[in-house]
């Protein structure tokens, strides 16, 4: 079996819209959330959301191109394009062995309500020619193999809230097994509208906190639901020794990856998290030897919601027995919100960043500890510390669990 590295990375966050400017917002504290600015929310019980900010999207493709295409392939086509010039890949592959796994929870869910209202308020003669391409989820996939002359497998992932993870890990596994040389990996999201807001916090996952300091608050008693935010996170996923022929930079090799699912409830996580945990300690048992558990650092889906926090601290427990309580855990959606598709690859990308800096990032906000949730969570203060391991796993709508491994590169 090949090694697998990564050998470039790109995202758009509500943090920030490159990878430096995203981890050093991450590192400090810096919050994401405020009020929404998108849409009227007077007649919404949910007012906070953690937007992207000062995105121009004509600054990665042409403005024509730009107005037939929904933000969630702007912002794919913009991580992808940072990712890509990070790496250099274009120039060093064969395009029948490059490759894309690429995904959305959602898809266009802006151009998807817009058109609904065409339709409503103008007829059938009206809706947009471009309603489909710009909808359908695996147009970002389909735009950035396009666009950067990838002939090799183009594979839209869709695992909600875990999509990123499970298209990092199905990459990994692509190339480990010999099918590709380099893939674009990643996921994207932007549904902050009035019908995607209003369907989330009627099935009681949005926080009503109107307090945008004690709003997305992972791991605190106090928490009551998540944030929704957007954005989107590619990496470049290579076999070593390709990398290593064309001098590329390495960022860090992958060394496990883990995919279960809860077959349990559509939305609800299975609160023994057997199926999580398993996932957990499947990425962390491959090719993972001599580290200590003060040497990881997790990157949990921590999503602020009472469910999802409880089962993701039994999962590590289940995982790593009494060292869970040894490794250092942060949930970096205290800072950004949910990016639902997009959070698995972002937080891959802080993962790595952390392991690289020996820096972990903090849970911000944390105020009220709960016996439930006992773990180390990194509160409110990132923690310097030498890291050998980053782990990043995100647990989806439907019981998908997915987990990412990264090490130094030795």
């Amino acid at each position: 079996m090949k090694r697998v590295v990564i050998t470039g990375v790109g995202v758009i966050t509500p943090v920030g819209c490159d990878a430096d400017t995203f981890w050093n917002s991450l590192k400090n504290g810096k919050n994401g959330i405020d009020e929404i600015t998108r849409f009227d929310t007077t007649d919404y019980r949910v007012k906070l959301a953690a937007e992207v900010k000062d995105f121009d999207p004509t600054q990665y493709m042409p403005k024509l191109e730009a107005k037939k295409t929904d933000k969630f392939v702007q912002y794919a086509v913009a991580a992808a394009t940072q990712a890509v010039q990070d790496s250099g890949i274009t120039d060093n592959v064969d395009p029948f062995k490059f490759g894309v796994y690429y995904g959305s929870g959602v898809g266009g869910f802006e151009t998807f309500t817009d058109e609904h209202t065409n339709l409503i308020n103008r007829g059938p003669n009206r809706v947009s020619p471009q309603f489909i391409p710009k909808m359908i989820p695996n147009m970002a996939a389909g735009t950035l193999a396009i666009k950067f002359g990838a002939k090799g497998p183009c594979i839209c992932v869709s695992t909600a809230c875990a999509t990123g993870t499970t298209a990092i890990g199905e990459a990994y596994r692509a190339i480990k097994a010999g099918y590709a040389d380099a893939i674009i990996a990643g996921g994207v999201d932007s549904a902050i509208t009035p019908l995607a807001v209003a369907a989330f916090t009627n099935c009681m996952a949005l926080t009503e906190s109107t307090d945008k300091d004690r709003a997305s608050i992972p791991f605190d008693k106090e928490r009551s639901g998540f944030v929704m935010g957007e954005g989107a996170g590619a990496l470049i996923v290579e076999e070593y020794e390709h990398a290593v022929a064309r001098g590329a930079k390495i960022y860090a090799e992958v060394s496990g990856y883990g995919s279960t699912c809860d077959a349990h409830h559509v939305t609800a996580p299975d609160s023994s998290a057997v199926g999580s945990g398993k996932a957990i300690s499947d990425c962390f048992d491959e090719g993972t030897a001599n580290i200590r558990p003060e040497e990881i650092y997790f990157n949990a889906h921590g999503t602020s919601t009472p469910l999802n926090d409880k089962t993701e601290t039994q999962a590590l427990k289940n995982a790593f027995g009494d060292n869970a309580y040894k490794i250092n855990v942060s949930s970096t959606k205290s800072m950004t919100g949910h990016l639902l598709g997009a959070a698995g690859a972002v937080e891959a990308i802080a993962a790595i960043y952390a392991l690289n800096e020996g820096i972990v990032p903090p849970t911000i906000g944390y105020s009220v500890s709960d016996e439930e949730c006992d773990l180390n969570y990194t509160p409110n203060t990132a923690k310097e510390t030498n890291l050998e391991l980053a782990m990043s796993a995100s647990l989806g709508f439907g019981g998908h669990n997915a987990c990412v491994a990264f090490k130094k590169v030795k």
